[in-house]
């Protein structure tokens, strides 16, 4: 073994150790798994609709998109999707990304000047730590969901760009997006929200900001929407800036067009079908109180009656379809959502460097598209397998 190959393999065991060991799944296309696990929120990566529209786009155009958005990439389907994503965000434009992490990446750097400072919610997801580090800014945290600690990192900055999702990915809590934009706004700053998480779980995800000229959003179309595939709304020069000097759209090949055309069906589905976010609550509330009700540390936390406590702490349970509860180590971690596996019921497991606060817990994701009695059975599992 060479040397190099020696120090991964040493790497190796070390996490091994540390119960940070990751495995690849692959699933059959039939796999009876109950599915607590994935980000398909209403249940659409299988509606016939949706299936049907790329199916026609298939047939159409082929299997994917034969090049960069800039070179034989965009069909009238990547334009169209554009359009109608940007009029559901409200914003003035939009530009689909291949990804969701690459369109994060692009957008980061676009924002970026030599005199920017980039202030991100500690609780970010990877895709924005990453666009801060290859934007080569100077980057500094603000303590999670806290507008007041923003706002005196805001002072010592004249031109800062702020970071935040909308339902925090790991932990399913949802941002104080207006007083982190008043805050922002009163200092001359840009508000950079990532919808992932909230785009077609919560009503109003981005709290009415995506048409305000100091505000930009992205999301990814591979959770609710239940396709691929990442898109940034906002003013039509920040879209034509990307559009002229983003590397990571300009050098990237394209959504294939059938993914394009499935996730246009799914927003129209998501933006008429409100009784699915309306399910999706019910059951993301019904998690919480049944894992609480066992025992189980879970998040978000429930309302606090103190009004001094911190703002994270602030939350009336669940915001969208993100249900999080802590464990004990990451080894215990991993041997939960292992029981959880063999009894038929799919969990995510997250343990370092995934979670900000370096505490690993089982991450369940609510699907709407899993009949309601068979995820009532399957929560009662996850609280019997806990070691």
């Amino acid at each position: 073994m060479s040397d190099w190959q020696a120090a991964l393999a040493r790497k190796a065991e070390l996490r091994d150790r540390a119960g940070l060991r990751r495995e690849l799944r692959p699933r059959p296309a039939a796999e009876p798994m109950v599915d607590l696990a994935g980000n398909d929120y209403l249940g659409l990566s299988r509606h016939p609709q949706v299936i049907a529209a790329a199916s026609a786009a298939l047939d159409a155009y082929g299997l994917g998109a034969t090049g960069s958005r800039l070179v034989r990439g965009t069909t009238e389907l990547h334009t169209e999707l554009e359009q109608e994503l940007a009029a559901w965000f409200g914003a003035a434009d939009a530009l689909v990304y291949s990804s969701g992490y690459l369109a994060n990446l692009g957008v980061v750097r676009a924002l970026v000047t030599p005199q920017t400072v980039l202030i991100a919610d500690e609780h970010v997801h990877a895709s924005l730590i990453d666009g801060c580090r290859l934007a080569g800014a100077r980057t500094v945290t603000y303590r999670h969901a806290d507008p007041d600690h923003l706002a005196s990192l805001l002072g010592e900055h004249k031109k800062a760009v702020v970071l935040t999702e909308s339902v925090f990915s790991v932990d399913g809590d949802l941002a104080p997006l207006r007083d982190l934009h008043n805050v922002a706004r009163e200092q001359h700053a840009l508000l950079l929200i990532d919808d992932a998480h909230g785009l077609g779980v919560v009503e109003d995800s981005t709290a009415g900001l995506a048409g305000a000229d100091d505000v930009v959003i992205t999301a990814t179309l591979s959770k609710a929407l239940g396709g691929a595939g990442g898109v940034v709304a906002g003013p039509s020069a920040l879209v034509r800036h990307l559009i002229d000097t983003g590397r990571t759209f300009i050098f990237d090949t394209a959504l294939p067009p059938a993914v394009a055309a499935g996730v246009r069906v799914a927003a129209r589905l998501a933006i008429t079908s409100p009784e699915l976010r309306v399910e999706l609550r019910s059951r993301s509330l019904y998690a919480h109180r049944r894992l609480a009700d066992a025992g189980f540390r879970v998040r978000p936390a429930a309302a606090s009656s103190d009004p001094a406590s911190a703002p994270s702490a602030r939350v009336s349970g669940p915001a969208g379809g993100i249900v999080s509860v802590e464990a004990p180590s990451a080894e215990l971690a991993a041997t939960w959502a292992a029981e959880c596996r063999r009894t038929g019921v799919a969990v995510g497991c997250f343990r370092p460097p995934s979670t900000p606060d370096h505490v690993s817990r089982l991450r369940l994701t609510i699907n709407v598209g899993v009949p309601r009695a068979a995820f009532e059975q399957a929560l009662e599992k996850v609280v019997e397998a806990a070691p």
